[in-house]
């Protein structure tokens, strides 16, 4: 168990990776953002992304997975207040391999609640080129050591 001590200001955390198909891409933007070029192969083609690509949304979902897999299912987690930031860097293409990595930025013990730290982290997912397609600003709520 990771408590909030136990988080450094630079470190730096892989969280793993998934593989996309075009199936999993429609299935999900069908019932979350069913915009052509999310689920609608020949009208993708004639879209500025020259075929489907996945919502961002989606990539957000992979990356949130990650990540629980990886550091909140394995610290004690708190909850979050929110995201700071998003960006969509580069689209996401059947048969892309993301996979994320979050990266300490600053540790702070909260002045109004002991029992807690606040960290705030640059989250990223990147695509088998090694090219970031997804940043996001996190804050975490994580417990203190008892």
């Amino acid at each position: 168990m990771r408590y909030f001590e136990d988080f450094q200001v630079g470190e730096s955390i892989e969280l793993g990776s998934k593989s996309l198909t075009e199936e999993e891409i429609i299935t999900f933007a069908r019932q979350f953002d069913p915009q052509p070029f999310h689920v609608l192969p020949n009208e993708a083609k004639n879209s500025p992304f020259g075929g489907i690509i996945a919502s961002g949304w989606h990539t957000i979902a992979i990356f949130m997975r990650l990540f629980v897999d990886e550091v909140l299912n394995k610290s004690l987690s708190l909850a979050s207040p929110g995201i700071d930031e998003v960006r969509w860097l580069k689209p996401v293409r059947p048969g892309d391999t993301l996979r994320g990595r979050f990266t300490v930025l600053e540790c702070t013990p909260s002045r109004s609640r002991p029992e807690m730290g606040i960290v705030r982290s640059k989250c990223e997912a990147l695509n088998q080129h090694d090219e970031v397609v997804m940043t996001m600003l996190g804050i975490h709520f994580l417990g203190r050591r008892p």
